[in-house]
């Protein structure tokens, strides 16, 4: 089953340096219907101004990870970790025991477009810990790439719950498929362009609950960007 949450229901907050829009309730968005999916506690896609960004602000308990779509954004935290986040990387930040972190657009003239989402961990009160990789365009280039899961298989970045997340370039005649096991659900995040995901059409900024689907195949694309998340078959999070 396939559940479609259309871009333009999403929340939106609108800052003047940022523009952000909501999959599931967050800040001052809150939709009792949209308390996040299985284990996947918030979307943010994010639009911020040249030279501003979140100041330091601190976090605990939350496994946290940035894609970058253009742009720059740079990243300091209390765990001694500075760099710069740039399309193809992706940034992990695993706030475990406590951590504060700023993140702001690296550039003074260009604005910086970039996703954050959150994962609930699957145990409190973790030494925290900072992870970056870059995947090129080739890996994710018609196929699915994996970029987070429990085990850092194939050279992902290590995440402390049951999840697996995937990104993929899909443009012409390009086609992917992920096989879910029968106990499973997924999430799919379109973050540009657009994409089918098993004949459904979707847009940039839509998203898919999918539950009870073993086979998912993304295809006839244009410019799409697509995050795929391997999920527990829960329908909320649950703090550990």
């Amino acid at each position: 089953m396939l559940t479609l949450r259309k871009a333009s229901d999403r929340g939106m907050a609108n800052h003047g340096w940022l523009k952000s829009f909501h999959t599931f309730s967050f800040a001052n968005y809150r939709n009792p219907k949209e308390q996040g999916f299985s284990d996947l506690l918030v979307i943010n896609d994010d639009r911020v101004a040249a030279g501003k960004g979140f100041g330091q602000h601190p976090h605990r308990d939350m496994e946290i990870f940035s894609y970058v779509l253009e742009g720059a954004l740079e990243h300091k935290d209390t765990l001694g970790t500075g760099s710069v986040i740039r399309p193809g990387d992706v940034q992990l930040m695993s706030a475990g025991s406590g951590v504060a972190h700023s993140e702001y657009n690296h550039s003074a003239t260009r604005p910086v477009h970039f996703l954050q989402i959150w994962i609930v961990p699957d145990v409190s009160g973790a030494k925290p810990r900072y992870q970056q990789e870059h995947f090129s365009t080739q890996k994710k280039r018609g196929r699915l790439q994996l970029i987070i899961s429990p085990d850092g298989a194939k050279g992902s970045l290590k995440v402390r719950q049951d999840a697996r997340v995937y990104a993929a370039l899909i443009d012409g005649q390009e086609s992917a498929t992920l096989e879910l096991a029968a106990d499973r659900y997924a999430y799919v995040h379109v973050a540009r362009g657009s994409v089918e995901l098993n004949g459904m059409p979707l847009q940039e900024g839509d998203g898919v609950r999918v539950r009870k689907e073993q086979v998912l195949t993304l295809s006839n694309g244009v410019d799409a960007e697509v995050l795929m998340f391997d999920l527990r078959a829960q329908e909320l999070p649950e703090m550990p």
